[in-house]
């Protein structure tokens, strides 16, 4: 029997994982794959001195030095599994494919750099936003990371499509920038950007499944599983960080897959996706500018304004913080999959 007559086996008559076969098999390999990687890279970043020092801003809530570099084992996690999962599923690598890999590649480099000796705020932006534009230019017929245009009115009978242009450009980096840079700063606390990216990874996977987009699903099903796998060394207590490397290429995969795949499918609910898939981080986001400009503060200075720090301030602690965050990421994923079945 074939590994996908496995997973469809029928209960009850129904053919429970129809359509997720491949889907659900990729996750599984990039889960066990990043399992094995990290306590590797673990070692690794011991050897090298890249260690995550609780003294050096009262910020940090553990209390103890941790490694960090985990996103190098996520990145290879994810890697790996594509490379084996695509041509086992029948799809070919699309150029869009590569030029994610190799700007990811980029910043999971920086980002370890980043870990050991700070790089500046403005140097951190300035690549982000040249690696949103970047992406924009390996493409094919199978995909594009880029936003070219909108239906509107939305939610319309009688909408109608608008190029954005060479103005797309511009939005696509913005896009990417912002989702990137979210969940990045939302890596504050054990366990919280890697349980936020399987969510936000898995609801893009079932998303793309449902909306015929087969490629995208596999692509964010590897990102779901490589987030689960890091994420039993990196829950409270945690033994190792992603570390900035690890956040941005998260943040930067998914924001890149939300546009060539959920931006393009579920065209009546386009502007909402990145506000539910991304909600917990760009409210976050959100709170901490507000918090900061209405104090005076730069808008780039690191502080304690974060909304997992609150709850920590309530009282809670890390694991009870992280899991009111995920339910709340789950609720609006959740959310989304419905208005996708209903009016994508």
């Amino acid at each position: 029997m074939s590994w996908g007559s496995l997973l469809a086996t029928k209960i009850g008559g129904l053919e429970l994982m129809e359509g997720f076969r491949y889907t659900l098999l990729t996750m599984v390999v990039a889960l066990l794959l990043t399992l094995g990687l990290t306590p590797l890279v673990r070692i690794f970043a011991t050897k090298k001195g890249a260690i995550d020092d609780p003294t050096r801003d009262d910020r940090r809530v553990h209390t103890t030095p941790i490694p960090r570099w985990g996103g190098i084992a996520i990145f290879g996690g994810v890697l790996l599994t594509l490379l084996v999962m695509l041509p086992v599923a029948g799809w070919p690598y699309s150029p869009y494919i590569w030029g994610m890999f190799g700007l990811g590649a980029v910043l999971v480099v920086l980002g370890a750099l980043d870990d050991v000796r700070p790089l500046s705020a403005k140097l951190q932006a300035l690549v982000l936003l040249l690696i949103g534009v970047l992406v924009q230019f390996p493409y094919d017929q199978f995909g594009r990371v880029k936003i070219q245009g909108m239906m509107l009115p939305i939610m319309s009978s009688h909408a109608h499509w608008v190029s954005f242009g060479i103005w797309g450009v511009v939005l696509t980096s913005l896009y990417i920038f912002v989702v990137t840079k979210t969940m990045d700063t939302i890596d504050g606390i054990d366990g919280l950007t890697a349980g936020i990216s399987s969510i936000a990874a898995g609801t893009l996977s079932i998303i793309a499944t449902y909306e015929g987009q087969p490629r995208v699903a596999l692509l964010a099903a590897a990102a779901a599983g490589a987030s689960i796998g890091f994420l039993r060394y990196n829950y409270n207590p945690a033994r190792i960080f992603m570390g900035t490397g690890g956040a941005q290429f998260l943040g930067f995969w998914l924001a890149a897959l939300s546009i060539v795949g959920a931006l393009k499918t579920a065209a009546a609910l386009a502007v909402f996706i990145p506000i539910l898939v991304f909600g917990v981080p760009l409210v976050d986001a959100a709170v901490v500018v507000v918090r900061r400009v209405a104090s005076g503060q730069p808008i780039t200075q690191a502080d304690k304004r974060h909304i997992h720090h609150s709850l920590l301030a309530k009282g809670l602690s890390q694991r009870q913080a992280v899991w009111v965050l995920y339910l709340v990421a789950l609720a609006l994923c959740a959310a989304l999959i419905i208005g996708v079945r209903m009016y994508g």
